[in-house]
């Protein structure tokens, strides 16, 4: 049950059954809603037909994302899961491919098998370490070197930065760096899954052209932390890119005046990436708050909250991730905070928080106020 949740009420404001009960919305940074600023931009964006090339909020998000990247080329798509699978029919260019990635990437466990379903590309994985990478002496033994007609060509290895499943984690630089040693070596490239790159620069106050420098494709997200409400941008070579609008065309993504789209995107990049250490900050105080209350049912690792994901660890032979999903949103009588949090859950020993820009203070002060009161009842029932 990796995306388990509550989903009753209305997400950020006050629930139309009782105006006193607020709600927090911690499930997705893709809840978040377009600003005022992005909002006015569609209104008034410049379009033109993008299959032909011609819309020029378009091209000047790709242009802008080319600079930010230190890349030659783009396009816009309308989904993370569509411009990874693009990505992967460009560099696995037959079917009977093989790439590499980790156990616990999005490519994996979340986008429906789509690499065989749709492209004839087998996954082997690598176990992922607690940081988002995974063994490089592990990911060398998968490589099949000279393959006889039984195995399949290793084609492509796929990173993900920030790791979703690992908490936000961002890729070490140094990690990178010897990935792409190893890549370069066996002439495979390597594609960057960056639905989260950018909070990635931010908490490591790194450029992302140097993030993604040796990395021969990425993607970004504009939907999730950016705040924008649709689409992602997959960037490359010349080359990778004219083959890209071909599959894009192919799996019905092509988009005729998506300006409207690109216009909030190109918001999203100017005024976002200030909001993004806010939000790291207010699921770092959650975090430290969880910490402090030194519970013995639910754990953080404060140390490796790095950006805007939190997970926080239950002890599930004790207590279910649904049912403190279920308590941190029901609100009885004598709750001393009137507030319903709505969170996500990977499995029964493990929910997740994801912060965003209608995140505010005052709601995390008054998820810290719940949390901490719903904790104290839990250990209490348990008798820890």
């Amino acid at each position: 049950m990796p995306y388990d949740f509550i989903t009753n009420g209305y997400s950020n404001g006050y629930a139309n059954s009782d105006a006193e009960i607020c709600i927090i919305d911690l499930r997705s940074d893709t809840i978040s809603k377009p600003t005022s600023v992005m909002r006015e931009a569609m209104a008034t964006a410049l379009v033109g037909d993008d299959i032909y090339g011609e819309d020029p909020t378009v091209n000047l998000l790709i242009r802008k994302s080319c600079e930010l990247f230190g890349k030659e080329d783009g396009i816009l798509v309308p989904s993370g899961t569509m411009a990874n699978l693009i990505a992967i029919m460009v560099h696995c260019r037959e079917r009977g491919s093989e790439l590499i990635c980790g156990d616990n990437s999005h490519t994996f466990r979340f986008e429906q098998g789509g690499p065989a379903q749709l492209a004839g590309v087998q996954q082997a994985i690598v176990k992922n370490k607690e940081d988002g990478t995974f063994c490089l002496e592990e990911m060398c033994s998968r490589i099949r070197i000279n393959p006889d007609c039984h195995e399949p060509y290793t084609s492509l290895i796929v990173v993900e930065n920030t790791h979703n499943m690992c908490g936000g984690k961002i890729l070490p630089l140094e990690w990178l760096d010897k990935l792409a040693n190893i890549a370069k070596s066996h002439n495979i490239p390597i594609h960057m899954d960056g639905a989260r790159v950018v909070n990635a620069a931010v908490a490591s106050d790194v450029e992302l052209r140097r993030i993604v420098r040796d990395i021969d494709s990425v993607c970004f997200c504009l939907s999730k932390s950016l705040g924008a409400p649709i689409g992602s941008v997959l960037l490359g070579t010349k080359g990778f890119i004219e083959r890209a609008k071909r599959v894009r065309k192919v799996l019905g993504g092509g988009m005729r005046q998506a300006g409207i789209i690109a216009a909030a995107g190109i918001v999203a990049l100017d005024t976002m990436t200030d909001q993004l250490r806010i939000d790291h900050e207010h699921s770092y105080k959650i975090a430290s708050a969880i910490h402090n209350t030194h519970s013995k049912l639910f754990k953080v690792d404060l140390q490796s909250v790095e950006t805007n994901i939190l997970m926080i660890y239950l002890d599930s032979t004790k207590v279910t991730a649904d049912a403190f999903l279920q308590r941190l949103y029901d609100v009885y009588p004598n709750d001393p905070v009137k507030v319903r949090i709505r969170a996500s859950t990977r499995d029964s020993s493990c929910v997740r928080f994801v912060f965003y820009w209608e995140i505010t203070d005052d709601d995390v002060e008054m998820a810290i106020k719940k949390l901490e009161y719903v904790i104290v009842e839990f250990e209490t029932k348990t008798n820890v």
